[in-house]
């Protein structure tokens, strides 16, 4: 048994998220149309150091889809197949425990990018009707970098997600992740404004058509719920360490580069 603290999130964690989640101040507003507003933290000065990939939150207002509908949407791997167009491969590798798991992720980037994976430690707690999910990245033993892919890093993302009524909800997206590869900050941050509100649209759609779906898919079946329905295998959370993004290889995307900037100025 080592005596290192464990990775898994702390109450702390959860409030700390909240509270950045709920905080205007140091957030600049980039987006606000029809209910769904996008912001990017304002970075400390930081003197010559490199600029860091930016920290984005999106909240998006709800008025015909329930708090709890969405958080079950964010949960359910299998309904994700349905609604999420950038996905490439999504599955659960184990349990760490009642409100944790460790899963991977891949999804398409626009061409000629190379497309992006990711493994993350997920953890969730509902209280006093609010519902946070938060991930971040580790290292899985059996599950190392793969030639084809690019292996991302999810410093901090989340969802906290408040009901507003019976059928509406405020639903809010923070996340500060770095792509690697050898594309410049800006263009990640650029593309991750643009992008935000989009995903934002589709996850609202899929929360608008998820009950009509469930009642077909295993209705009685949510283990985020009732983890007593895990299939999953248990894993000891010290078998994971944090993924730092300096730890991992910067693969060379020049050329993609010159061709992201040529089309982001047409």
């Amino acid at each position: 048994m080592s005596g290192r603290p464990s990775i898994l999130p702390t109450e702390d964690a959860f409030e700390d998220f909240k509270k950045q989640c709920l905080a205007t101040e140091n957030w600049l507003n980039k987006y606000d149309n029809n209910g769904m507003q996008v912001w990017i933290e304002v970075p400390e000065n930081r003197g010559n150091s490199s600029p860091k990939v930016h920290k984005i939150k999106c909240k998006m207002t709800i008025k015909d889809v329930s708090a709890a509908t969405m958080y079950d949407v964010i949960h359910d791997g299998q309904y994700r197949k349905n609604w999420d167009p950038n996905m490439l491969e999504s599955f659960d590798i184990a349990r760490l425990s009642d409100n944790a798991d460790v899963g991977y992720y891949s999804w398409l980037c626009p061409k000629p990018i190379k497309n992006r994976d990711v493994v993350t430690l997920r953890s969730w707690r509902v209280m006093d009707d609010e519902y946070i999910i938060i991930n971040f990245s580790v290292k899985h033993p059996k599950h190392p970098p793969q030639r084809h892919l690019v292996r991302a890093v999810s410093l901090l993302t989340g969802y906290f997600i408040k009901p507003t009524g019976p059928n509406s909800c405020t639903f809010i997206y923070l996340s500060q992740a770095d792509p690697k590869g050898s594309l410049p900050k800006w263009v990640v941050n650029k593309a991750s404004q643009v992008l935000a509100p989009r995903v934002m649209k589709c996850v609202h759609k899929a929360g608008q058509n998820y009950s009509a779906w469930k009642q077909q898919n295993s209705p009685d079946l949510k283990p985020w719920l009732y983890p007593e329905q895990s299939s999953l295998p248990m894993m000891d959370p010290a078998d994971l360490s944090i993924q730092r993004a300096d730890s991992l290889q910067n693969v060379d995307e020049s050329s993609k580069k010159d061709a992201l900037e040529s089309e982001d100025s047409s």
